[in-house]
């Protein structure tokens, strides 16, 4: 079996300045073509520290993925410590010399200095992995036939060198198993009441298909994967397994794909032509970041108001200030204000509004902390609903976010059959 560890370099991770999203990413990613992550080590910038996590996970993987510590600073001890590692001499890598010096001329359109020069530099017993994204190149070790890639720790730069070098050498090189996924998104019903649904189902699953579940913000996913040499028969298996998964849960499935709620939304309105904006308060705009991160988005969405303020809910969207102190900011009555408004200034097919108290102040007797209402409709039905969330600031915008969605996903098809 080809397995992998992951070491991650610098001080700033472990204080938590910088989030290891590289890991997670470098997981997905070897999972995808059938190799393991036994272990992910995060060290500081201490030398011996990075020297015993090297020979330590060589102890028990085939591969030793590395990141960080390849920049021109003092704190960047990586490549010289790999140097030795490897019995080599520092020699200028004419390759990675031209790719830093195209960089500064061409990109930066800066000065090339000397210490940008010495990022050519890689010891001499190394494969170069040209990284045309910038300036530290990565680099491929052989030892006592175990795999070592060195690559930078910027997150573009690294998943570039993967997938062009590392990806393609580790196909060619070993013989790896075929994987096949498939995902079910379900939503409204708790992980626990999910399980006891299916437990007869994942109890029968033979010992080669293995079912994951994975929550998040109100969505559950559930993960068949199933891993094995014979491609066809294992991928016939597991689609007759996921249409018996989708028919025991489908009272709660979104979709059989694995994408979050935006997402399905997008496409919703895409295939009917149909469009949308946001009349946002509590969320602060993190529905339209939401929507304008998918690539294409401007095909289906017009715009966002966000009227935090009542004095900003009534000059642009038209609430009616008496609806504002007869019900609250956070009421039924206002977010259908809200909607309407939104709807007759940007025209669009359909309209999203929510306001709410999100948290840690701003909560009453009657309106505790995470209480959200939330519209959803067009110029001819509005629907709303009340959420009560019960954690902190950032997961109750994104929980009313999650629900928003949904809720206007439950709108559009209901849209459909009228």
């Amino acid at each position: 079996m080809t397995t992998v560890s992951i070491i991650t370099i610098g001080d700033e991770l472990l204080i938590g300045q910088v989030i290891d999203t590289n890991s997670a990413w470098l997981a997905q990613e070897l999972n995808k073509i059938g190799i393991t992550v036994t272990r992910r080590v995060a060290v500081g910038d201490k030398y011996d520290e990075i020297w015993n996590a090297l020979d330590q996970e060589a102890a028990t993987a085939n591969i030793i993925l590395i990141t960080g510590g390849l920049g021109p600073t003092a704190d960047d001890i990586t490549k010289p410590l790999l140097c030795k590692y490897f019995n080599g001499k520092m020699i200028v890598n004419q390759e990675a010399l031209e790719n830093v010096t195209l960089l500064f001329e061409k990109v930066f359109k800066r000065p090339l200095t000397e210490r940008n020069i010495k990022q050519a530099e890689v010891p001499d017993t190394c494969r170069v992995l040209i990284n045309p994204r910038g300036t530290a190149a990565g680099m491929l070790f052989e030892k006592e036939n175990k795999i070592f890639v060195s690559m930078p720790g910027v997150p573009h730069e690294m998943k570039g060198i993967m997938m062009d070098h590392v990806i393609p050498l580790l196909k060619n090189k070993f013989d790896l198993p075929h994987i096949a996924y498939r995902t079910l998104v379900t939503f409204g019903i708790g992980e626990s009441m999910l399980a006891d649904l299916i437990q007869s189902f994942e109890e029968a699953l033979p010992t080669h298909i293995k079912l994951a579940y994975l929550p998040n913000y109100g969505i559950v996913r559930l993960r068949l994967s199933a891993i094995g040499k014979d491609k066809d028969l294992l991928e016939k298996e597991i689609d007759t397994l996921f249409i018996t998964l989708q028919e025991l849960a489908k009272d709660y499935v979104v979709t059989n794909e694995d994408e979050p709620m935006e997402k399905i939304v997008a496409k919703m309105l895409l295939q009917r032509k149909q469009n949308l904006a946001t009349a946002e308060s509590c969320t602060g705009g993190y529905l339209a970041h939401l929507i304008t991160s998918i690539p294409g988005s401007s095909a289906f969405f017009q715009g966002s108001m966000i009227t935090y303020s009542n004095q900003v809910k009534e000059h642009l969207l038209q609430v009616k200030k008496d609806t504002i102190e007869k019900n609250g900011a956070v009421s039924e009555a206002v977010v259908i204000e809200m909607t309407q408004g939104i709807l007759k200034h940007l025209k669009t097919t359909y309209a999203i509004s929510v306001s709410g108290i999100m948290g840690p102040d701003g909560g009453t007797a009657e309106k505790p902390v995470g209480t959200v209402w939330v519209a959803v409709g067009n110029l001819n039905s509005i629907k709303t609903h009340q959420f009560h969330f019960r954690f902190d600031r950032q997961k109750n915008i994104q929980l009313t976010a999650m629900n928003a969605f949904n809720l206007l996903r439950q709108f559009i098809i209901g849209s459909d059959s009228n």
